[in-house]
Formats: C-alpha cells, structure tokens, sequence
C-alpha cells in the first residue's frame, strides 16, 4: 500500500508540472497574440493619425511590446 501512496504522489506532481507547462504555454500565446494585435493595429495607422497619438513608425515595436509584456524591448 506503501507504494501505492508514493506512485500516486509522483503522478501528481508529474501531473501539476504539465498542468503549468500548459498554463505557460497559454500565458505566452496570450502575450504573442496581444503583441501581434496590437502591432498590426498600430501599423494600419497613417504617418498623421500615429502623430496624433504622440508615435512615430519606429516606435510601433517597441510600443506593442511593452503593451504586451510590460517591459522595454
């Protein structure tokens, strides 16, 4: 019985580390697809309507990444 009980442990904790494998790999599709969003939008906008936002075309990466990930690129 023993060994049952330590089988079933490893399982899940196996069984945990996959459920976070997925949940990172979610979290970091989530971040992609709000930084692809929000780059195409950003790169949709003409010279004038970027000028009114305070932005340059150079900036759009950099923008969209920090929008995304919260950090500078």
């Amino acid at each position: 019985m023993a060994m049952a009980t330590g089988y079933q442990g490893q399982a899940n904790e196996g069984q945990t580390l996959l459920v976070r494998l997925f949940a990172q790999i979610g979290e970091r599709y989530a971040r992609y697809a709000a930084y692809r969003k929000c780059l195409d939008e950003l790169s949709s906008m003409n010279n004038r309507e970027l000028s009114d936002l305070g932005l340059r075309r150079s900036l759009i990466r950099t923008v969209a990444y920090q929008q995304a990930y919260g950090q500078p690129a």
